[in-house]
């Protein structure tokens, strides 16, 4: 299903960021794998509306993995049991890294590296009770301390591939600290492919797989604003002012379809990243944070990006 050969790039799940609209843009610029935000075990199993809706995938998905967080086996086994009865879900990922504090206050996430034998317990739930093609888990170099090596040595023989964020859970998003030698040593150490994760973008993803030899990378926050890193990084050749016009415009279309009379507000986080940098740019924000008109909104939208 993933040919690790290609060394796939992988669209890292990423809460309130990587819903249907935004992984439809990425695979449309070149994603291979595309991973749903991270959805909690718990409000699956209660059926919650808006829970279901994030299971929702688009037509360029494929393959598409669910990402599950949770940390009791018999409610994460009825999780797995529940994403059993929808198509088009080709794996089931395990958060083992969120480092948020609400996360970690349920002994989910990053919390899961200071507790092997749970982590290894929810990974068999799922391996035994789903009927996906994959295994994965999500982890980082560690919660306090870098014990990634422990991991990958525990998580053996119950995943099909492991991602690695560079960062332990007391590091956060850390700037100029991710540990790209530590992947490569988990890389050697593991039986199963390794994607490595962490501050990576068009301008450093060689030397990422130099350093790490993964075979494959996982990108999150270096697509917030550019979605069109996975074309870059695949072809080397970037988009014109008119290309990324189009691609914002887009992004924006597939938010008024999912979100509807919504959209406005949840596209404003994307609008300031997609603008971050220009002339303008605060004005620009100022501006798309009071309007709440579908149509409004695209216009300001044509009417900033049009100038460069």
């Amino acid at each position: 299903m993933i040919d690790f050969d290609k060394k796939p790039l992988f669209l890292a799940p990423m809460a309130d960021i990587s819903d249907k609209a935004f992984r439809y843009v990425c695979k449309k610029f070149g994603a291979d794998v595309s991973v749903s935000e991270m959805i909690s075990s718990n409000a699956l199993v209660f059926e919650n509306d808006k829970t279901l809706k994030m299971l929702e995938k688009n037509e360029l998905e494929s393959p598409y993995i669910v990402q599950l967080s949770g940390s009791d086996t018999s409610v994460m086994k009825k999780a797995v049991l529940i994403l059993n009865s929808f198509d088009g879900i080709d794996g089931i990922d395990l958060n083992a890294g969120c480092p948020v504090n609400k996360v970690i206050k349920q002994h989910s996430g990053s919390a899961l590296l200071d507790n092997l034998e749970l982590l290894k317990e929810l990974l068999y739930t799922i391996k035994t009770y789903s009927n996906k093609k994959t295994t994965s888990v999500k982890v980082r170099l560690g919660f306090a301390n870098k014990t990634l090596l422990d991991t990958v040595g525990a998580v053996d023989g119950l995943v099909d591939f492991i991602a690695i964020h560079g960062r332990t859970r007391a590091q956060m998003y850390k700037p100029d600290v991710v540990d790209y030698e530590l992947i490569g040593m988990a890389k050697k150490l593991s039986k199963v492919p390794v994607i490595a994760n962490g501050d990576i973008d068009d301008i450093n993803y060689r030397k990422v797989y130099d350093i790490t030899q993964a075979d494959g990378l996982m990108i999150g926050r270096g697509a917030i604003g550019k979605p069109w890193v996975f074309k870059q990084i695949k072809t080397g050749v970037g988009l014109s002012e008119d290309e990324k016009l189009e691609a914002i415009l887009l992004h924006f279309d597939k938010m008024c379809e999912l979100y509807e009379e919504y959209a406005c507000v949840r596209a404003r986080k994307h609008l300031h990243e997609y603008s971050r940098g220009l002339d303008g740019a605060s004005e620009f924000s100022n501006a798309v944070n009071r309007i709440d008109d579908n149509n409004a909104m695209r216009q300001q939208i044509k009417a900033f990006f049009s100038r460069y």
